[in-house]
């Protein structure tokens, strides 16, 4: 009787733990009062001094554009290395490859800003090319990192999945590139949706690597966060992180239903 109480408030306590701190800027994002830790009463005006603020909305634009850009050519990327990883178990250098996808998984942060940092250079010197630092190469960078996590994502959906009903088409005379756009792609397609997700989320948060990489005129939005709560936090900071709670919630609850309705 004891062990059965005790797993629901195990429960319980740690989502209280993750979720009141969100629950409390949700809630100060409506403070009357400039102090974020006095209480002043209720008001939104915090809402409109955040989309009258240019240095914000242009670091929002330039987040979701990076995101979107880099969560879907990591989740291309990704899935091709998922597939040879997956469909070429033979292969000599397999468990090496293995190594090179998964690195970027376990490599710290700084590392592998420093390092995007010093080719970004070395190929500016060498080739011209990118001719100065921003946009393309945090979007460079954010691919980088993102597709790992896709391949992950992906190999472990390829791995489940009966491949006999790939054989079955091919005995029926489906060409591989027929199977894969029939059979493949839409048994693989939560798995997809979910590395897309998993990539645009790292993406928009990410900081270190960005800071690294970025130039005049590319601040992200976290980078711009970052330097505004060094001043101290402020109310329209609590509205903004409250609007991305919100995008990111939207964002989760409609692949929940798309997933739940494929599966089914």
């Amino acid at each position: 009787m004891r062990r059965s109480y005790f797993l629901p408030i195990a429960a319980l306590v740690g989502f209280l733990f993750l979720y009141i701190p969100i629950i409390s800027l949700v809630i100060y994002s409506f403070n009357d009062s400039k102090l974020v830790t006095v209480w002043g009463g209720w008001t939104t005006k915090w809402y409109g001094e955040l989309f009258r603020d240019p240095q914000i909305l242009g670091a929002a634009w330039i987040s979701l554009k990076i995101g979107v850009i880099s969560a879907t050519i990591a989740t291309i990327l990704g899935t091709i290395a998922a597939l040879v990883l997956t469909r070429f178990g033979k292969v000599r250098v397999r468990g090496l490859l293995t190594g090179m996808v998964t690195a970027p998984l376990v490599m710290p942060e700084v590392i592998t800003g420093l390092s995007l940092l010093l080719l970004f250079v070395a190929m500016e010197i060498a080739l011209g090319w990118p001719a100065q630092r921003g946009v393309l190469t945090i979007t460079i960078a954010h691919i980088t990192f993102c597709m790992a996590y896709v391949a992950v994502v992906v190999q472990s959906r390829l791995v489940d999945m009966d491949d006999s009903i790939e054989e079955a088409a091919a005995d029926l005379g489906a060409k591989p590139v027929r199977v894969f756009f029939d059979i493949t792609l839409p048994m693989i397609a939560p798995a997809l949706i979910s590395g897309w997700l998993l990539s645009f989320t790292l993406s928009l948060d990410d900081l270190v690597i960005a800071s690294f990489v970025s130039g005049p005129g590319s601040s992200t939005l976290p980078m711009v966060i970052f330097s505004k709560v060094k001043l101290g936090v402020s109310p329209d900071i609590n509205a903004l992180a409250t609007l991305i709670i919100l995008f990111v919630a939207i964002g989760i609850t409609g692949a929940w239903f798309f997933m739940r309705k494929q599966l089914k």
